[in-house]
């Protein structure tokens, strides 16, 4: 049991390493998260009714923790798609590693990516919205690490669900942007219920809303929220997109 530990947390330092390869694209999700904030903030505070958004910058910086986690933790799908396709599976198969020991290694390295990218942009939220208190920060963590889990959970997914590179393209850039616009991260319930009409309910049963109203509790910004619903929401999602990540893996491994 302790080796199979030291093993998965061998693979996803291994990954990490690999993930701080790429600087020029972190310095360039780092700036663009950032724009996010400024950009989006300063333009719609004179757009945006105050009565429903008195301060966009406060209202989108919550949001902008669950992009971090989101975009950070959802690169490792990428790379396990890539070794699919070049049949890197062959020789991590041969190696003395147990293949459930693999797909654990690969889903705990994506979640690392994201509560370490996401590091900077809390320090951020804490100078815009304040200093959240100790039970709030327990549900900061909370939400950060089941998050983490279920983006790199659906990532593997999806860059496993086929070996087809043109069909799993299509399929990442569709869930990508369905999460991306579908959730509470740009607008407030009522824009939503403007842009999506019957449908607007859908947007409370992604995992990426459910994380924001949380960051926006947390952080006070909100005053109360289905606390309940959204924490056991995202651990729902958090679970059933686990075992498929896991059984997608391990079925390309076998096959």
């Amino acid at each position: 049991m302790l080796e199979d530990v030291r093993l998965i947390l061998f693979i996803a330092q291994r990954d990490l390493s690999r993930f701080w390869r790429y600087k020029y694209w972190l310095a360039g999700q780092v700036a663009m998260n950032l724009a996010d904030i400024l950009i989006f903030g300063l333009i719609f505070r004179g757009i945006v009714n105050p009565v429903l958004i008195p301060d966009y910058i406060k209202f989108i910086t919550p949001g902008i923790l669950s992009l971090s986690i989101f975009i950070s933790s959802f690169s490792i799908g990428r790379e396990v798609g890539i070794e699919l396709r070049r049949e890197v599976t062959l020789y991590l198969v041969s190696l003395p590693v147990k293949r459930t020991v693999l797909a654990i290694g690969r889903i705990v390295s994506g979640v690392l990516r994201g509560l370490i990218y996401q590091l900077g942009f809390l320090l951020f939220a804490v100078i815009i919205l304040g200093m959240p208190c100790l039970t709030r920060w327990l549900y900061i963590l909370y939400t950060s690490l089941l998050l983490a889990a279920v983006m790199a959970s659906l990532s593997i997914s999806l860059s496993t669900v086929t070996r087809d590179f043109n069909l799993q393209a299509t399929i990442r850039s569709l869930m990508y942007n369905i999460l991306f616009f579908v959730s509470n991260i740009f607008y407030p319930e009522t824009v939503v219920k403007a842009r999506l009409g019957f449908a607007s309910p859908i947007v409370n049963y992604s995992p990426l809303s459910m994380a924001t109203s949380i960051y926006r509790w947390s952080f006070g910004y909100i005053e109360s929220i289905d606390l309940a619903y959204n924490a056991l929401g995202l651990l729902a999602w958090t679970i059933v997109i686990f075992i498929s990540a896991y059984k997608l893996y391990i079925r390309n491994l076998v096959g």
